[in-house]
């Protein structure tokens, strides 16, 4: 059996791609496949398996060695289970940058492509045989592509992620606009987390030159529900910066509606880092980024731009 799984902290497009990739293997090729989940997936990606009727997959910790994996959503090594390097990986599908680090035993199909979401590019791959989908696979489909895309808005969508959900969503009957409404309620619903798990929610750790960074983004369209919580997520970050070993924590909060970021200056260190890699000045303890909503297109990029010494090696980024 083929285990299928994205990165750590699971958004709904590494929720839903495991499982678009299990039917197609397991339906069309006749291949004993089965999505997986590394940690909880957030309230969106919960709302959208509600919504088609689906399953949560199986969460585990790590793999066996010698286990047959298809890797999806991201090609970097910290995202991925710890025994990754003893996993027999047998293919990769990812829209990130090529990160580096994965060694395979033998030749494997790789799949990366410049477009908005993983399931996009398995539309694509599927061919003909995308039209044997049933609805609950469609929805879930279009559900991945509405959220990396947060409804066409990201500097990342393109023209083939909108046409394929405006297809998909032809087929299905949905209101697209209703529907995403709906998608980001869910998103926006943060209220049971705890600080430590809203700054680890939607997060990925970078290395810089030799320092480690957890660049966190909350997308939301309620951002003073968020603010309302700064002290104490100021104060819970250096304790999150020890016991996941980075130096720094950075929290974008994404205001999906007015299609800015909001950044949390907690530290000195931080607001040097706004201030050079964003062209702003920052003197509170929050600086609106205007435009920004990208951690892939805009964000990674801007903390690499101005090229400091400290900020050399972009062939790390990976979102």
């Amino acid at each position: 059996m083929i285990k299928i799984f994205g990165h750590r902290s699971p958004d709904t497009d590494s929720t839903g791609s495991p499982l678009i990739w299990e039917w197609y293997l397991n339906n069309v090729h006749g291949v004993d496949a089965k999505a997986k989940l590394l940690g909880t997936p957030n309230n969106e990606a919960l709302f959208v398996l509600d919504k088609w009727g689906l399953d949560q997959p199986e969460i585990i910790e790590d793999i066996t060695t010698g286990d047959d994996v298809i890797i999806v959503d991201t090609n970097n090594p910290s995202e991925l289970p710890d025994n990754i390097h003893n996993a027999n990986i047998v293919e990769i599908i990812d829209h990130h940058l090529l990160q580096g680090g994965l060694a395979t035993r033998l030749p494997i199909t790789v799949t990366i492509r410049p477009v908005a979401c993983t399931a996009t590019i398995m539309h694509r791959l599927m061919g003909n045989d995308a039209s044997k989908m049933p609805a609950k696979i469609q929805g879930l489909m279009l559900s991945c592509i509405m959220s990396d895309t947060l409804a066409f808005r990201s500097p990342t969508t393109t023209n083939e992620d909108k046409e394929l959900v405006e297809h998909l969503a032809s087929r299905l009957g949905i209101d697209l606009d209703a529907y995403a409404d709906e998608m980001f309620k869910a998103k926006s619903d943060v209220s049971s987390l705890s600080d430590s798990e809203l700054l680890r929610m939607d997060s990925k750790k970078y290395e810089l030159s030799g320092k480690w960074y957890r660049v966190s983004v909350v997308e939301t369209t309620n951002p003073p529900e968020i603010l309302a919580r700064k002290e104490s997520l100021m104060a819970t970050m250096p304790r999150i910066a020890v016991e996941d070993s980075v130096d720094e924590v950075l929290l974008f909060v994404i205001d999906i509606f007015n299609e800015d970021s909001i950044l949390i200056v907690p530290n000195d260190a931080i607001r040097e880092i706004a201030e050079r890699c964003f062209d702003t000045v920052a003197s509170g303890d929050n600086v609106v980024l205007r435009g920004i909503i990208s951690r892939k297109k805009q964000i990674i990029p801007s903390l690499s731009r101005k090229r400091p010494a400290e900020f050399i090696q972009p062939a790390k980024f990976a979102e």
